[in-house]
């Protein structure tokens, strides 16, 4: 029995599923808007960044945040899942659809922590919900038909709550997970796939099968996808969700939550009604 978390996703293969979509260099634009997404969060902070560090991300997406810090530190996640060890000298990390594809990401999200000043700020976009949620259904109706059976091609996404109670879990103040949906048309399954390779994001699961697909679980992919995602115009829907993790390194200056029995006002008060007590029935 190996030590650590399952190892759900093989980290050479992501290696090398980014450095093909260095070569491809096609319009990753989910990447741009997650991008985006982070800076609309940004936006609101009022404060100058001095020391940013970009995590484990493909490079031209992060062109769009050069304004949010004087200096950015690039670091990407290895196989063993452990970022550099430094003296929390950052105010500001980033991530940029990468850490759906992290083995132990409870851990790294404590490490995270470390690697932040106090009252330091974590922003990361990832994908989540029902992303590809038309894709895995096709893929799986068609290899049940055809095999019997199913075998792993889409990776797991998690949840925007789970993904809430993780950054808590991990040590954040003021943790806040919230979700953007995307629905992409497509003319063709295929040309989903090809986007998918632009932004390095196929599969790259530790049990998938190394076998090529074969024609006829394609076919049969093809029509389901066809038959059960298509609108009227025989476009093709595809749904990416983008979840957004906000999180502060704990600071005294932050705001925190009032001690059980501090309250200065009651809650019946504030609701205008007579307070009960736990033995008392109704209108008694």
């Amino acid at each position: 029995m190996s030590d650590g978390p399952p190892r759900i996703f093989d980290r050479k293969a992501i290696d090398l599923h980014h450095e093909r979509a260095v070569r491809i260099a096609g319009d990753a634009f989910l990447l741009a808007e997650a991008a985006r997404g982070i800076i609309g969060r940004l936006a609101p902070v009022n404060r100058t960044f001095e020391n940013g560090y970009v995590l484990d991300t493909l490079d031209p997406a992060m062109v769009l945040l050069e304004d949010w810090s004087r200096y950015w530190t690039y670091a990407t996640v290895g196989d063993r899942e452990a970022l550099p060890v430094v003296d929390a000298p950052y105010d500001l990390i980033v991530s940029a659809l990468s850490l759906q594809s992290v083995n132990d990401l409870p851990g790294v999200l404590r490490q995270i922590t470390h690697l932040l000043k106090p009252d330091g700020l974590f922003l990361a976009a990832m994908f989540g919900g029902d992303t590809l949620t038309e894709l895995r259904q096709s893929l799986a109706a068609a290899e049940l038909a055809i095999k019997g059976g199913i075998s792993p091609h889409v990776s797991p996404f998690a949840d925007v709550r789970e993904l809430g109670g993780l950054l808590q879990r991990a040590g954040f103040a003021l943790p806040v997970a919230d979700v953007e949906r995307t629905v992409v048309r497509y003319g063709d399954m295929l040309s989903l796939v090809r986007d998918l390779r632009v932004m390095g994001e196929t599969n790259a699961l530790s049990e998938r099968s190394r076998q090529p697909m074969r024609r006829d679980m394609l076919a049969a992919a093809l029509t389901h996808y066809a038959e059960n995602f298509a609108d009227g115009d025989g476009k093709l829907r595809a749904t990416f969700d983008i979840v957004y993790l906000t999180g502060w390194a704990p600071h005294e200056s932050q705001q925190q939550p009032l001690r059980p029995g501090t309250a200065q006002t009651r809650l019946a008060d504030a609701l205008g009604t007579r307070e009960q007590g736990s033995g008392e029935k109704p209108g008694g």
